[in-house]
């Protein structure tokens, strides 16, 4: 996140004493990522953040996978995924490798009871239902449909609902996402013909800072597991900080399509990336304005990466069939394009509706057990005439 940002109340010197009106000093705390070269925070707190007073039991999140050599496109029905009221027993893993997790979920109640910090990978939650505020240790933001909330690695937080009907896309990814570089510059600042820019983003807002002692239970998923640790301090006691290493968001609403007088590569719909893989925002546009255009894409082979496109809202220029929270996976080594018809009904038309997220991985994604549950098993065959 290339944009330096604070909040409270912060000392005017990085490792100096910054005390309390009672003469106490506040503990100082470096939230960063990659050894001490990659992007970071400042924090203080008002209690040692490391009182921890006892380790819980463990519980295994890891992916039941049923095909690890998948190469059938597939289509799931994603909001036949069933709701849980808990956040993290909502989250349903449906596409996985050694880079990412791509699942679904469907949380109906608010975390009051616990917080949650992912210590393996940065989080990016896409909100297709429902809104509510994303409470963290260095402020809070409030989401709402369409919005990506990028929480990275080791952040504490809390999701707070607003309602029972939420649904969520949610990846995870083993390596730090960014904004792709070339929308920056040398300095990291977004350039003009960026599709979005830093008025865009949501930042964090409203630090509230809780002096409380007690009991404060804090779940961290780490190497697949779930661990349950209790702390003597509430996580969210920092009185101030700044950086440039804290959770943010994004409309996908706030997403500005780049256009062109004949069919554009998805490439053109990047929003985030990552060593990895790249999130791809496709948003209501014009369509292409050549005489003879074709909007609908071109056939094209996945020879380096598996395709994943998360239906959000609206038509899709090139699926037939489509509903909403519905996945589909095209995996690299086959062809894949328009279903029939698709490319027939594009030509003439000015204008395209669709919503929806692109996620290519650059290695094979494994299908769930999960997922099996929830595919359209005729999908394979769809484009036969």
């Amino acid at each position: 996140m290339p944009i330096y940002h604070k909040l409270g109340q912060i000392p005017s010197k990085r490792h100096v004493q910054f005390r309390k009106p009672d003469g106490n000093i506040y503990y100082e705390q470096l939230f960063g990522t990659e050894g001490f070269s990659g992007m970071s925070s400042l924090l203080y707190h008002t209690h040692r953040p490391t009182m921890i007073k006892q380790m819980g039991p463990k519980i295994s999140m890891k992916p039941d996978v049923a095909d690890d050599r998948n190469i059938t496109p597939r289509r799931l029905l994603g909001f036949r995924t069933q709701p849980a009221d808990d956040f993290l027993e909502s989250r349903k893993y449906q596409l996985v490798n050694s880079d990412c997790y791509i699942a679904l979920a469907a949380p109906r109640k608010s975390m009051t009871d616990y917080f949650y910090k992912n210590a393996d990978a940065d989080e990016l939650l896409f909100i297709h239902r429902g809104s509510g505020t994303l409470k963290t240790m260095v402020g809070n933001i409030p989401f709402e449909y369409g919005d990506y909330l990028l929480i990275p690695r080791g952040m504490i937080y809390q999701m707070h609902f607003d309602t029972e009907d939420n649904r969520l896309l949610i990846t995870e990814s083993f390596s730090p996402i960014y904004t792709p570089k070339r929308y920056r510059n040398y300095f990291g600042q977004l350039l003009e013909h960026s599709p979005f820019c830093e008025r865009d983003y949501k930042l964090p807002e409203t630090l509230e800072t809780h002096n409380e002692l007690g009991e404060f239970v804090v779940k961290v998923k780490k190497q697949d597991v779930l661990h349950e640790i209790t702390y003597a301090s509430h996580p969210f006691d920092v009185i101030g900080w700044d950086g440039y290493n804290y959770p943010y968001g994004f409309s996908i609403h706030n997403f500005e399509p780049i256009t062109g007088r004949i069919h554009m590569p998805p490439p053109i719909h990047q929003t985030f990336e990552t060593s990895a893989f790249v999130v791809c925002s496709f948003v209501p546009r014009l369509y292409d304005y050549h005489p003879l255009a074709i909007p609908a894409p071109y056939s094209h082979s996945n020879i380096d990466s598996d395709e994943v496109l998360y239906y959000v809202d609206g038509d899709f220029m090139s699926r037939n069939d489509v509903e909403h929270g519905m996945i589909t996976l095209h995996p690299a080594g086959i062809v894949h394009g328009p279903q029939p018809g698709a490319t027939e009904r594009s030509i003439g038309k000015t204008e395209t509706n669709e919503l929806a997220v692109m996620i290519d991985t650059f290695r094979p994604l494994q299908v769930t057990k999960e997922a099996m549950q929830i595919e359209d098993p005729n999908y394979k065959n769809s484009w036969i005439e």
